[in-house]
């Protein structure tokens, strides 16, 4: 989808302007910069952006010589673009640093996608920040796969583990049978083999979903489910192991980044590095303390057996498979190298989705 200033902000908001320098009279240059995202900033995915990723260029602007200094214009909580626009926003211009879901573009940056098409490989949302922050920058077809598409990576974005919130509980695989639960996009995979239909939805629609009727469940994680209320209407937690994904990235627009100052360009390239990391801390503090939420309102949390939860695993079909011939050697080698970092920090995958290639 081709996104044009003028058909977001229309001519008044298009006359203020987009980005860009302004002089002053002091030898302090101020930079404008548009900053942005399809979600709020109590979001995971954008919390680290207004709280790490912004004061970081500020501080090591300061830090550096103080000779520039950032206009921040924020435009978080979707008033520029909603979540299926992130990558047309920043590739286009419209934002000049935003969040960027590519979950949500799988036929744009498929190969951003591999965690989604090889689950059960580990909950440690931390070490996979680490992971893709080190593939995007060595990986060849991970990288290009940002610069394709008219931008410059500065952050990685992932979620905490995905498990199973329903209204009922759930003991072994028998019990999943004809359930319908809540699974959006290419986690809709993970239900093949279970007996249960996944339905369509984003955090924003599982209360509703489930207290209507209309599923019985959703697959999600804790962060993202607290703060929508929904263990409200699915008061049981069964925690499957899916696992951490990664979602996506914060990222400049190339044209944008390439103008600016080499010292901002590397205060903005820093500052990237930073919020990778404080965003996993953070997760990590956001889950734990949300799961202790949920379960003092009464959420009632259960482990699968493992017995079982091998069940699923077994039971699933090669759900990588569509995606690696759909994308050719360039999914080969992003799947090879992602299993190669798991099991270098010591990950035990409960499927070796790598194997044979």
């Amino acid at each position: 989808m081709k996104l044009t200033k003028r058909s977001l902000f229309g001519a008044a908001a298009l006359a203020l302007g987009i980005a860009g320098f302004s002089g002053a009279a002091s030898a302090q240059q101020r930079v404008t910069i548009n900053i942005a995202s399809s979600h709020p900033t109590a979001n995971i995915w954008v919390w680290a952006m207004k709280n790490v990723f912004q004061p970081e260029v500020d501080r090591i602007l300061k830090e550096g010589g103080n000779k520039y200094a950032i206009n921040w214009r924020e435009a978080y909580g979707g008033t520029l673009y909603k979540f299926t626009d992130t990558r047309a926003a920043v590739a286009d211009g419209i934002a000049d640093i935003g969040m960027v879901g590519t979950v949500w573009e799988g036929a744009a940056m498929p190969l951003q996608n591999v965690t989604y098409f090889a689950p059960f490989a580990t909950d440690n949302h931390e070490m996979l920040i680490e992971i893709f922050d080190k593939l995007t920058a060595e990986v060849p077809e991970l990288k290009k796969g940002w610069d394709s598409q008219n931008m410059v990576y500065l952050s990685s974005l992932i979620t905490d583990s995905y498990d199973v919130y329903a209204n009922f509980p759930i003991a072994s695989m028998a019990d999943l049978q004809n359930k319908r639960i809540n699974a959006p996009g290419t986690s809709a995979n993970w239900l093949q083999g279970t007996g249960s239909t996944p339905v369509d939805g984003a955090l924003t629609t599982y209360y509703t979903n489930i207290q209507t009727g209309v599923t019985q469940g959703a697959l999600s994680f804790a962060s993202g489910i607290q703060p929508t209320r929904v263990y409200e209407v699915a008061p049981h937690l069964t925690r499957v192991g899916i696992g951490a994904m990664y979602f996506g990235g914060v990222a400049a627009n190339k044209a944008f980044f390439a103008k600016l100052p080499k010292e901002v360009q590397d205060a903005v390239i820093a500052a990237g590095k930073a919020t990778s990391k404080k965003h996993g801390q953070y997760v990590t503090e956001r889950s734990t303390a949300a799961l202790k939420e949920m379960q003092a309102a009464g959420l009632k949390v259960a482990d699968l057996p493992e017995a079982e939860k091998a069940k699923w695993v077994k039971n699933l079909p090669n759900i990588v498979e569509p995606w690696l011939k759909a994308n050719g050697d360039a999914a080969k080698t992003v799947l090879k190298a992602y299993f190669k970092e798991l099991r270098a920090r010591g990950a035990k995958p409960l499927r070796n989705w790598d194997e044979g290639l």
